[in-house]
């Protein structure tokens, strides 16, 4: 690797770290550990390392300990497991303390990048690394760099960027509540990606980031030669948000479009998507495990992305923001609840905190519906303590055999920061 040019990229990318407009963001890190980000692209875990390393230096350290390097700079394009020693090396030319940070941005990219990282690791040296593949976090590098999933903006950071209070005092007054609701019906529809908040054309945007995942992060990465099945079999997730759906009537759907494929490549086309962070899945809560692995209900990790999919799909972006917000405050234990003996529906159970949580964008025309889903499961199961339905804009208690349900406008629901 040429040591003038790898010179230049980390001092470039110095200059912009300290001059990066910095959002803080609810996601902690202990100081004497190693980290590994990972998550959609553009979520914005580039700009929590700058927030690191501009966290290091405002406790003392020198500029010169900061290592960092992108390596989808263009500069670097070429760069293999062979060039790492040379980062080490000029780390040193270009600093003479001891204590080196290094810090890089989409490592995944370079082929073999494991066995530096965990050497770095091994020697004590204190590493950051981000990438945007699930891939990342094998069990041997999670021995040496603890893990972080870093989702993109929740409904409270996009008010804690756009300054409007959003506290319960905030909740209690009528022109910070519109303002809120307002910001609310913004992010159902736009998502959450941060740069894509000051932006006119989110939705241009949006596209941006979801090609970029599926040419680089999947297609690319995974060597996928049907394109086109791919690009269809996200299409008809993205359609059946909500229900649940088996990879065989996903394989018939795409081949009904003229495509030709399989439920196996349809299992492994959802696994790429998952690992890129485009999409998660929940499983019901009920079934047998072969079952829990067939019909997954599927969900979007950003609402932006999700909408290029849809026309005038209220439902399915709420019911998606509920799911998002879910999956950031419980991670893996969020599922649904669905039995064929009782009829029960479930659109979202928490067994850690015993919740069970129906989405309708309005209660007014799925009351009865709702109601006696949730409490035929309350009787049923005897576990669910909390009682919800979260709603487009509505909120009050409805109180039956005994059961108290919490009806709920999303945009409080989203502010929640536990279940």
């Amino acid at each position: 690797m040429n040591r003038t040019l790898l010179k230049q990229v980390i001092l470039d990318q110095a200059e912009v770290i300290k001059e990066s407009d910095i959002i803080d963001r609810d996601y902690s890190f202990e100081k004497s550990m190693n980290y590994v980000l990972v998550g959609l692209r553009r979520a914005g875990k580039s700009t929590l390392l700058y927030r690191i390393a501009r966290e290091l230096v405002a406790s003392g350290s020198d500029w010169s300990q900061i290592i960092y390097v992108n390596f989808e700079d263009d500069r670097l394009l070429g760069f293999s497991k062979d060039d790492f020693n040379d980062i080490v090396e000029v780390a040193h030319e270009l600093c003479e303390k001891k204590e080196i940070y290094y810090f890089f941005d989409e490592i995944q990219i370079v082929d073999g990048w494991e066995h530096f990282a965990r050497r770095l690791a091994d020697q004590k040296k204190r590493v950051y690394i981000t990438g945007s593949n699930a891939k990342m976090l094998s069990s041997e590098m999670e021995k040496v760099l603890l893990s972080k999933t870093i989702l993109p903006f929740s409904l409270g950071e996009v008010c804690d960027y756009k300054k409007i209070e959003h506290d319960e005092k905030a909740l209690l007054t009528t022109e910070k509540t519109a303002l809120i609701r307002r910001t609310c019906q913004e992010y159902l529809s736009g998502g959450g990606l941060a740069e894509s908040l000051n932006l006119s054309n989110r939705r241009e945007y949006a596209k941006s980031v979801y090609e970029k995942v599926l040419l680089v992060d999947i297609l690319e990465r995974e060597q996928i030669k049907n394109k086109m099945a791919l690009r269809l079999m996200i299409k008809k997730i993205a359609e059946t948000v909500m229900h649940e759906i088996s990879f065989t009537t996903l394989a018939g759907n795409v081949k009904a479009s003229g495509v030709k494929t399989s439920t196996d490549s349809m299992i492994e086309y959802a696994s790429y998507a998952e690992n890129a962070y485009l999409i998660f899945r929940t499983q019901n809560y009920v079934s047998k495990f072969a079952e829990k692995e067939g019909t997954p209900r599927f969900y979007f990790y950003d609402n932006g992305i999700l909408s290029l999919f849809l026309l005038d799909k209220s439902s399915i972006l709420l019911e998606n923001a509920v799911a998002i917000h879910l999956k950031r405050l419980c991670g893996e234990e969020v599922y649904y609840f669905k039995s064929r003996q009782t009829g029960i529906d479930i659109d979202f159970y928490l067994p850690e905190s015993k919740s069970a949580i129906q989405v309708a964008f309005s209660i007014e025309e799925a009351e009865e519906r709702e109601v006696k889903s949730l409490i035929s499961f309350a009787k049923k199961s005897e576990e669910a303590v909390k009682l919800m339905i979260i709603t487009a804009d509505e909120e009050r208690v409805i109180e039956k055999d005994g059961f108290k349900i919490e009806v709920l406008p999303v945009h409080k629901f989203l502010l929640r920061e536990e279940m």
